[in-house]
């Protein structure tokens, strides 16, 4: 267990903090952005199945909890997510898993709760933009 700081390496007590904690059971949250650039010249076969392996990898880490949200940004080959991880080191290791990674930009912002997070209602799995019906 961790102690109050009397400065680096002494609790308030007098014991000697043993080092880092272990990570939290709650997960860090990251907003991921994520530009993809495929060479002119890849073969029509071999982006198809690039993009196969991608979908297939994407989908197991959704299902893992990793990709919490993505929404495709219109126009071009991106994409924008929110990600969770133990920490940076996690995330960075599920990033390189996708099969894409070699053609990737990637941005990443660490996230911390809002005071108003409480009072949002957030996204429901499944949300997706809906278009109003007329009728």
């Amino acid at each position: 267990m961790g102690c109050q700081a009397d400065g680096p390496g002494r609790c308030r007590d007098g014991a000697v903090d043993g080092g880092p904690q272990p990570v939290s059971s709650r997960p860090v949250e990251f907003l991921v952005a994520i530009d993809i650039h495929l060479p002119d010249d890849l073969e029509a076969g071999r982006r198809d199945e690039l993009l196969q392996a991608e979908y297939e990898r994407g989908t197991s880490l959704a299902r893992a909890g990793i990709l919490r949200a993505v929404w495709r940004v219109p126009g071009k080959l991106a994409n924008r997510g929110i990600w969770a991880a133990a920490d940076a080191t996690a995330l960075h290791e599920a990033l390189v898993s996708l099969p894409l990674w070699p053609h990737m930009t990637v941005e990443v912002l660490a996230l911390a709760r809002h005071p108003l997070a409480e009072h949002c209602q957030g996204l429901a799995p499944g949300t997706a933009a809906q278009t109003p019906t007329s009728g």
